[in-house]
């Protein structure tokens, strides 16, 4: 949230009267039309204003980190749920039976949220991809920018109303997490630790 709260800060700054790059001859007022418009001031520079894509590339950025803890979390709830830990059960709701095995839940609304991260990944990439080699001012290759934050805002809002949904749906099967807790290495831990104080 911090990251998007930072990138609106950085985007609210208005393009208008920048023209096709040197601006414009006409009296116009940019401050007035900025103002009116809601944003924080004109831009400086009439090349940047047409060329900039920072502003989208901060917002697929932030996206993309929100897909990658999306799909840490989504990953770690697969986990849990498997057989071999079965520290989650989720409800009928938010999972889907086998075609051989119907008895078994599977996480597909987690699993999906693991594969979309990688589209909104490759939306930042395909954006920085298309920036990359531009000279400055306005060049066509810039009209491949919606196409990727569009579908990067789709993406992001579908994965976090699955991930809330799911989150809200499962159960912790406490005894089996107590019955796991002793197991591993925890002593040996505390042993080091013992020895380092002494």
């Amino acid at each position: 949230a911090g990251r998007l709260i930072d990138c609106r800060a950085r985007m609210k700054f208005s393009p208008l009267g920048a023209c096709a790059l040197a601006g414009t001859w006409l009296p116009i007022d940019r401050f007035m039309t900025s103002d009116a418009l809601g944003f924080t001031a004109p831009m400086r520079n009439s090349i940047d204003a047409v060329s900039d894509r920072d502003f989208l590339l901060e917002f697929l950025s932030a996206n993309a980190i929100t897909a990658v803890h999306l799909s840490r979390l989504g990953e770690e709830w697969v986990l849990w749920a498997s057989e071999e830990f079965g520290f989650i059960t989720p409800s009928d709701s938010v999972s889907t039976g086998s075609s051989i095995m119907p008895e078994k839940k599977n996480l597909d609304p987690m699993e999906l949220v693991c594969g979309k991260s990688g589209r909104v990944i490759g939306g930042l990439v395909t954006l920085l991809t298309a920036c990359k080699g531009l000279p400055h001012a306005y060049n066509r290759d810039l009209q491949e920018d919606e196409e990727p934050v569009f579908d990067s805002v789709r993406a992001i809002l579908g994965m976090l109303e699955v991930s809330a949904e799911f989150a809200m749906n499962i159960t912790f099967n406490r005894e089996r997490i107590q019955k796991s807790l002793p197991a591993g290495f925890p002593g040996a831990t505390t042993l080091a630790d013992y020895l380092v104080k002494k």
